[in-house]
């Protein structure tokens, strides 16, 4: 007996190979029908027996294609039509249907493979990808995804690609970016003299369409300008590349002009550079890998990982000395034959001394896209791999674009003709006792959606707060989280921000009707939400870092929340940042916060944190320990009676409850930084020397009110003592942070008691502090609270945005 089903399928199901798949598992089963791609998921019909059929809709659910996400398959019985074969059908778009995209996908081991394979026709083509890997989201204009609605629309099949694009048996069976040298994106050199002026950009060699080329004398073109490439990186020179998400900037990590060179081009002094390896072999040489970290390196997303650099004999410059890798997973077989060559056998050369200054670890990736595949086999040493822009600008996406804004930094640039709609940096994460922790949320991560614990009704835009900024617009039952965007701070990230909003709300067929930003009157996303002449919801910065962390933990309240960072805007028109909460998605109470300290010349306070550690010892009466000497010594002349008469006056020198101030007061009376050069870098690098096998810890006051005070005057005056009496910097900052991590404990077991909820909600930018997270999760676990923090969002101002939609929705009748 013949029946016949519709199904709808929903998820991230389009850009993975869903449909192939789909075809196959129905000729395997006997099936007759169609299937397609619409605006809002993927849509079969289906006939057969009622055992085939029932077994067809299980395969759809439970053996999709590994980068796809199935969330729903509802099937409705409907008439048989009498199809005799089952056939991709033509896609069909809907207005206000909304469908999911994927991330962009990092190099698949069979491409890997095909790459450098001289018997394959893609041999060495720096583009080549499948239905398991390459661009998605980055070219995508719109949904469905069909070639079409991406910038691959320019590039018309070859007679082979499109074979393969035709065969159901192919591995490129409507694999949209596909392409070869024939028909596809091609490389170009620019800035490189002496170089054949048939490699270098201009506007006007991007025809719509692209005409096809010999594949010989095209492999040879890109082989050529690769070499160059490889030979210029080799030679100490900076070289700018068109990578997925944007233009990177790239040179030698083992040599320290060329990586100096490039800090002071990019205008990038101190913050740590990540380095892309040859290999996983390679990165082992360089740092202590888990298998969970390996795992996390080699994996579709390919974040940076922050891994930890190996020890040196005998202590020494934190750029350790390169060790012997140890034998690796059967993976990195296929990774160490990307080069087309064995891995070395000898030590490789140490890093670069400024590569990561001052910290014990290490931002390292590995080759993500087939271009640096191919750039990395040649240049054969590892990468400083960083950012194609001038620190604190968006990075630059388009050619024209890259060459006006990128030249005065790179010596030559790298281009390619496939166009980027999205602009994606990428992404960074790292292993910790509670498993993956994102620190950027961006290339691979990004769009995937965050599944709510309550269906919305009614559509949010939520823009995030000032630094690390994110949007988020919450729909249905999800919510999507832009990728990483970056500090508010100048017109073209702005124009990036609104750029962002923009497509989102296209590709999701999101329609906002209610607008959440942060308290703080001069952000630039707070102006622009006001602006927008919807009804708005300020959010309280440290209320949607936790209830954001609730959300994704499916938890409406009350929970206690302990936010910890730098700067939010609080209620009373203070400075927070040190904050435990009751709170609930929709409200909160201060329970309890450190206790206020003036900074001295405000922001100028943040940049200097010489400044911080003078008015955190006003605000304890500290000023005369003979432990603060040597930071008092170290200030300029006048500077000390100049920010002490500012501190007594209250000129420009508001009060903060910031624990992350109180680390760059920790840091600077340590001796480790009385400057930054970018944002937490006292703090990270308190954390980097702190010595884990020194014993004691400091202990935190508390002063019982509504809301209490945890009282930072004994820890500092017990740092103070131990400074003086010789105890080195290394045991006073083990100490300080058993001490911040102890009085989390301590505050949410009184909050516990009190509120009767033992769930303890954990974010903000200090718990990124591995010690004081691990602490923290420790000693509340111990207690018998149940610690929670993000999981698919970053602890730091990344999941803001989230946060603000989450109590916006909540508070969504006020308005």
């Amino acid at each position: 007996m013949t029946r016949a089903v519709s199904l709808h399928v929903t998820g991230v199901v389009q850009g993975v190979g869903y449909r192939p798949f789909v075809y196959k598992v129905a000729n395997r089963l006997g099936v007759t029908g169609w299937v397609r791609n619409a605006s809002d998921g993927v849509w079969c019909f289906a006939e057969g027996t009622p055992e085939a059929l029932s077994a067809f809709e299980r395969a759809l659910r439970h053996e999709a294609p590994p980068m796809a996400v199935v969330e729903s398959v509802v099937a409705e019985e409907v008439d048989p039509e009498g199809a005799t074969a089952f056939v991709i059908v033509a896609s069909r778009a809907q207005d206000g249907a909304m469908t999911l995209v994927s991330p962009d996908i990092a190099t698949c081991e069979a491409c890997a493979s095909e790459l450098f394979d001289p018997a394959d026709r893609r041999y060495r083509y720096p583009f080549i990808n499948c239905t398991n890997c390459g661009p998605r989201f980055t070219i995508i204009d719109d949904v469905p995804y069909d070639r079409p609605t991406t910038t691959m629309r320019d590039f018309p099949m070859c007679r082979e690609c499109a074979a393969e694009y035709a065969d159901p048996s192919d591995r490129r069976f409507h694999a949209q970016p596909d392409a070869c040298f024939v028909c596809g994106p091609r490389l170009y050199l620019n800035g490189v003299d002496g170089a054949s002026a048939a490699w270098t950009w201009r506007p006007d060699v991007e025809t719509s369409p692209r005409p096809h080329r010999d594949r010989d004398a095209e492999r040879a073109r890109s082989d050529a300008i690769l070499q160059t490439a490889g030979a210029l990186l080799r030679d100490a020179g900076i070289l700018a590349l068109k990578s997925l998400g944007g233009f990177q900037l790239a040179c030698d990590a083992t040599n320290e002009d060329a990586v100096a060179r490039l800090r002071d081009r990019k205008r990038r002094w101190g913050k740590p550079f990540a380095v892309m390896m040859p290999s996983l072999q390679t990165a082992r040489a360089y740092c202590t890998i888990s298998p969970e970290e390996a795992s996390l390196l080699t994996s579709s997303a390919a974040p940076i990982v922050l891994l930890r650099l190996r020890e040196e004999d005998g202590g020494g410059s934190r750029m350790r000395v390169p060790q012997p890798a140890e034998d690796v997973e059967p993976l990195t077989a296929v990774r160490r034959g990307l080069s087309g060559q064995a891995a070395p056998s000898d030590v490789p050369a140490p890093l670069a001394s400024s590569v990561a200054p001052g910290l014990a670890e290490l931002g390292v990736m590995l080759p993500y896209t087939p271009l640096h595949h191919l750039l990395l086999s040649l240049a054969d040493i590892p990468l400083v791999m960083t950012s194609g822009n001038l620190s604190e600008e968006p990075i630059a996406t388009g050619n024209a674009e890259a060459l006006e804004r990128l030249s005065a930094i790179a010596d030559a640039v790298l281009l390619h003709d496939r166009d980027i709609r999205s602009r994606y940096d990428d992404s960074v994460a790292r292993v910790v006792s509670s498993g993956t922790e994102l620190v950027r949320r961006a290339r691979g991560f990004a769009p995937f959606p965050i599944k709510l614990p309550f269906r919305s009704d009614v559509d949010i835009l939520a823009l995030g707060p000032e630094q690390k900024n994110t949007v988020a617009l919450l729909t249905g039952e999800y919510a999507f989280v832009s990728q990483h965007i970056g500090d508010m701070e100048n017109a073209e990230t702005f124009a990036a921000f609104e750029r962002t909003i923009e497509l989102y709300e296209r590709l999701f067929r999101v329609r906002p009707r209610i607008v959440a930003y942060d308290l703080h009157p001069e952000y630039l996303s707070t102006k622009h939400a006001l602006r927008l002449g919807l009804p708005a919801v300020g959010v309280q910065h440290h209320h949607a870092h936790v209830a954001g962390v609730a959300a994704e933990h499916g938890i409406e309240g009350p929970f206690i929340g302990v936010a910890l960072d730098g700067t939010g805007y609080g209620t009373d028109g203070t400075i927070w940042g040190g904050e435990v909460l009751l709170a609930t998605l929709g409200t909160f109470e201060r329970l309890a916060h450190l206790s206020a300290m003036p900074m001295p010349g405000g922001a100028a306070a943040v940049r200097r944190p010489a400044r911080m550690a003078l008015g955190a010892l006003a605000a304890a009466g500290l000023l005369g320990h003979p432990g603060a000497e040597p930071l008092r010594s170290r200030l300029a002349p006048a500077e000390e009676d100049t920010l002490l008469r500012m501190i007594e006056r209250r000129v420009n020198s508001p009060l903060t409850s910031s624990m992350g101030r109180l680390f760059d007061a920790v840091a600077a009376l340590c001796g480790v930084r009385d400057d930054a050069s970018y944002e937490g870098q006292a703090a990270i690098e308190l954390e980097a020397i702190a010595d884990p096998a020194s014993a004691g810890s400091y202990r935190f006051g508390i002063t019982p009110g509504e809301p209490s005070v945890i009282e930072s005057a004994p820890v500092l005056e017990a740092a103070l003592d131990d400074l003086a009496r010789g105890v080195p910097a290394s045991t006073v900052s083990a100490r300080f942070h058993r001490a911040v991590a102890a009085a989390i404990v301590d505050e949410c077991a009184r909050a516990s008691a009190a509120a009767g909820t033992s769930v303890v909600a954990l974010a903000g930018g200090v718990l990124m502090n591995r010690l004081v997270m691990d602490g923290a999760f420790l000693g509340l676990t111990n207690a018998g609270l149940r610690p929670i923090t993000n999981v698919r969002l970053p602890v730091n101002d990344g999941a803001v945005s989230f946060g603000q939609a989450v109590v916006a929705w909540a508070r969504r009748e006020e308005v």
